[in-house]
């Protein structure tokens, strides 16, 4: 866990629309962020639950693309809940993003007394830790960021679920050879599955998925068209720059 002291950057997200503060050490946001905001489907009115929302990155680029959008940020570090606060607020989003300090595995109690009922969330949106426990980080914040013990992916998806409604979507980018890990864990309570393969290049293979699901849908699988980050020469694919410095959504379903 950073101290309070511990020195930070400013940096620019969505092209400069987003500025937000970090920690110079331990996790810091990147492309999984945008990518997991511009695919989860929010309307205005809705409320949207970032899981593990360290410093509001994806929370914001999502709260930044839908107006009138209501997001909590939940985060366990509280000096990243404290910077995730204070980038809402130097975003002219406060009045719709609130950052909560609370751990995901907390009792359902202390979900319902930060204000989190059951049942009730329109969006969950998460990036959880999806590294194996060896080969560590020695900073403390990176672990908890990256590295998961078994059943932590489960364990997030089983609270998404208690706090969507019926047929609430459930959003998540995850290592892309971890997939199998993913369909298990959404095999109980969601349906209408859809999967993104995220590509570095044409002909590499995938790094990421990203993964929409509604709770309690009969619908079957769907698995779409990839998303190449850059072209055969490196440079930065068209689609890509749209979503990582444009904020355009990026839509996980048929047709």
């Amino acid at each position: 866990m950073a101290a309070a002291a511990d020195p930070t950057s400013e940096d620019a997200l969505l092209g400069g629309r987003l500025v937000l503060r970090q920690p110079l050490r331990g996790h810091r946001f990147g492309h999984d962020a945008v990518l997991l905001a511009a695919a989860t489907p929010a309307r205005t009115g809705e409320h949207a639950i970032d899981l593990g929302a360290g410093v509001g990155a994806a929370g914001l680029a999502l709260a930044r693309r839908v107006e009138g959008l209501a997001i909590t940020l939940i985060e366990l570090d509280p000096n990243l809940a404290a910077l995730a606060r204070e980038n809402a607020a130097r975003n002219a989003l406060a009045n719709r993003v609130r950052a909560v300090c609370l751990d995901v595995a907390a009792p359902v109690a202390q979900f319902a007394d930060a204000g989190l009922a059951l049942d009730s969330a329109d969006h969950v949106l998460m990036n959880p830790p999806f590294n194996a426990p060896h080969n560590l980080s020695p900073d403390q914040a990176r672990r908890l960021a990256y590295a998961a013990s078994p059943g932590t992916l489960a364990q997030w998806i089983d609270i998404a679920a208690r706090l969507l409604r019926p047929q609430g979507a459930l959003t998540l980018i995850w290592r892309a050879d971890g997939l199998a890990e993913v369909l298990a864990a959404l095999a109980s309570g969601y349906g209408a599955i859809a999967i993104m393969p995220v590509y570095p290049k044409p002909g590499a293979a995938a790094i990421r998925v990203l993964v929409s699901a509604a709770k309690g849908s009969n619908a079957p699988l769907t698995l779409l068209p990839g998303l190449f980050l850059a072209d055969s020469d490196n440079k930065p694919s068209a689609q890509a720059e749209a979503i990582l410095r444009d904020g355009v959504a990026l839509v996980l379903r048929a047709g």
